[in-house]
């Protein structure tokens, strides 16, 4: 097509100057001779003539009606639409201003996809790891691609179903996802398989990555995963001795125990201020003694044992008679109500909650320590991920990997597995998400996933470069997922076989638009496996946010009570102790200036009958319960 261009371009350009020829219109330059270099650079005088001829231009071309507007653009022009099959290239529609995209062929939208695949049986590579495709417990009774079962082992079958062809199923020889050596840059295992032909369509957990885009064709991604952290998962905490004190935290309990002392002091300090909290004694039959000494239940030891009857909600032999006392019991009384029920809830929440303590919630949790050792499978897509990133916390933990000794790296997943089991703890193995996931659900259910995905990838159905099989195997792959048979085939092959009851949740296969094979896509790949799409999200999400900063993720888990989430209670206690003080220096004044007035009615009384006006001032005073002007000492 673009030889056709040229070719029309030329045409024009000759029918422009023939145009001009006949105008008699001279378009040649004079003034200049010599080496072109040596003059300067001038406008062409004639170049308005040249372009108002290009203009004017009417010819049928190689690429169809050749025509231009006022502004020199091409008009009314049709373009054919070509597609590329095994038997060469076919029309299939056509392009122009007026009627746009006009598809022509019935058949455009797949029906041809694998013509001729029809009496040829396609071979599927793929490789034996659980739960993609393994071997039947009875396999020998069965032949072909019935011996095998497993997630891929569904996912082909529905694919040739959808695409119309036969398939048998074979296991890479190697037992290898796909690498390139070093130094004979031969591709292996599935990859190498249709590199060189010895396949059709590898259908298995195959990670899409940048180098192989580059020797091979992935599909869309049929299912989307991460790097994620496998660790022995730690045994359950035994509860302490002290455990019932678990659902507040230190500092609460020290606050309510120095609440309780203030509470009982203030209460003393109010009762004995208070002209109302002193009283005469009473009979049990309720009269009234004939001694003129005033008591006051609320010494220091009954102030301290009326607190603690409140606070445990059990009530106390005596209770406050004064305003100003009775503030402090009632702020005393909601404080102890918040506390207790605040102390309920959580305790309930700990008793029902299985408490295991990991040492690992993150990778930052990982690079910053070198007690517990970490590392991943030897020849695979998650070790590249780090020997390639260029996040300085993955830069790290390469660093920390490549030179560890004895060797964090493993042969195989099954080997990276069984290593974390036996490790007790000190050893932590990076693999993709969905394989964690999985190996959480099988026995003896010791292994477990902490923290979130370290990158975001997918598993792609794999074809050799330019196949004929890639269109109808990614619309097959869409429409499954439309469907919601590819979580089908996850939930039935993860969590209802699964070992260890339920367990996991969703994961929905997400469709990435990512196109196949061209420079974008292999540029968007590199950018993805280097981390810098997630430097780019995190720079523009968080560390540009306006809101704080970005939450961690971590599970839930329940946590004691901190001072913070009942500071206001404490607050409504001080200041109920601070109003109830200064309701007793009311009472206290009131009470005074009461007496002030009745001592000048009885100094009065007295200077008309001293004898009866001294006896009847000395009673009355003592009556009052107050013995602030008395003569004689008050029984406490």
């Amino acid at each position: 097509y673009t030889s056709a261009l040229t070719y029309d371009a030329v045409q024009v350009m000759t029918e422009a100057f023939r145009y001009l020829r006949k105008q008699r219109i001279d378009i040649s330059r004079r003034g200049s001779t010599g080496d072109c270099l040596a003059n300067p650079a001038v406008p062409w005088g004639q170049g308005i003539e040249i372009e108002r001829a290009l203009k004017l231009v009417r010819i049928d071309g190689l690429t169809g009606n050749i025509q231009f507007d006022q502004f020199g653009r091409r008009v009314n022009y049709t373009v054919n639409i070509m597609e590329l099959k095994n038997s060469g290239p076919r029309k299939i529609g056509y392009w122009n201003e007026v009627d746009k995209m006009v598809v022509t062929a019935t058949d455009f939208l797949g029906g041809n996809e694998t013509a001729g695949m029809e009496n040829k049986t396609v071979v599927v590579t793929s490789i034996m790891e659980s739960p993609y495709v393994m071997l039947k417990k009875n396999y020998e009774q069965f032949e072909g691609n019935d011996q095998y079962e497993g997630y891929c082992v569904d996912l082909a079958a529905e694919i040739a179903k959808h695409c119309g062809f036969k398939y048998k199923l074979s296991i890479v020889p190697d037992g290898k996802y796909g690498a390139r050596d070093g130094e004979t840059k031969v591709w292996n295992g599935m990859v190498g398989e249709l590199v060189y032909g010895k396949a059709d369509i590898a259908v298995a957990p195959l990670t899409i990555t940048l180098v192989r885009e580059e020797v091979i064709d992935f599909s869309k991604p049929f299912m989307s995963l991460g790097i994620s952290i496998m660790i022995k998962k730690p045994q359950k905490s035994k509860p302490g001795v002290f455990s019932f004190l678990d659902p507040l935290a230190y500092e609460i309990w020290m606050c309510i125990v120095f609440a309780y002392i203030g509470v009982s002091v203030v209460l003393f300090l109010v009762s004995r201020f208070s002209p109302y909290e002193w009283h005469t004694e009473e009979y049990e039959d309720g009269r009234e003694t004939q001694s003129n000494d005033q008591t006051n239940e609320f010494g220091i030891f009954n102030s301290l044992w009326f607190s603690l009857g409140a606070f445990m909600q059990q009530g106390c032999d005596i209770s406050p008679r004064s305003l100003s006392g009775r503030i402090v019991g009632g702020v005393w009384w909601f404080f102890t109500l918040i506390i207790i029920s605040s102390y309920t809830a959580n305790l309930a929440a700990f008793l029902t909650v299985e408490r295991m303590v990991s040492p690992i919630e993150s990778a930052e949790d990982l690079a910053k320590q070198t007690d517990i050792a970490y590392g991943t499978l030897d020849a695979g897509s998650t070790k590249e991920f780090f020997r390639r990133s260029k996040i300085a916390l993955f830069e790290k933990m390469w660093a920390y990997m490549k030179s560890a000794e004895p060797s964090v790296f493993v042969k195989t997943t099954a080997e990276g597995v069984v290593r974390v089991r036996k490790s007790k703890g000190k050893y932590a193995y990076l693999l993709e998400s969905t394989m964690n996931e999985y190996i959480e659900q099988r026995k003896p259910c010791d292994t477990m996933k902490v923290g979130g995905n370290l990158d975001s990838k997918g598993y792609g159905i794999a074809t050799p470069k330019g196949s004929s099989l890639r269109n109808a195997v990614n619309l097959a792959v869409l429409k499954l997922n439309e469907q919601g048979l590819l979580d089908k085939l996850k939930n039935k092959w993860w969590y209802d076989k699964g070992e260890c009851g339920s367990g996991g949740g969703d994961s929905k296969v997400s469709l990435s638009e990512k196109s196949n094979g061209t420079p974008v896509n292999l540029a968007v790949l590199k950018l993805s496996e280097q981390g810098v799409l997630d430097k780019l999200k995190n720079k523009w999400w968080y560390d540009k946010g306006e809101c704080g900063p970005k939450d961690s993720g971590s599970k839930e888990k329940t946590s004691a009570l901190s001072l913070s989430n009942v500071a206001g209670v404490f607050y409504i206690l001080v200041g109920g102790l601070g109003l109830a003080m200064l309701v007793a220096l009311i009472e206290f004044c009131y009470k005074s200036r009461a007496e002030a007035k009745r001592m000048k009615v009885a100094k009065n009384a007295q200077a008309i009958n001293p004898t009866s006006s001294q006896n009847s001032q000395n009673f009355a005073t003592y009556k009052e319960g107050y013995n602030v002007y008395g003569i004689e000492s008050v029984k406490i």
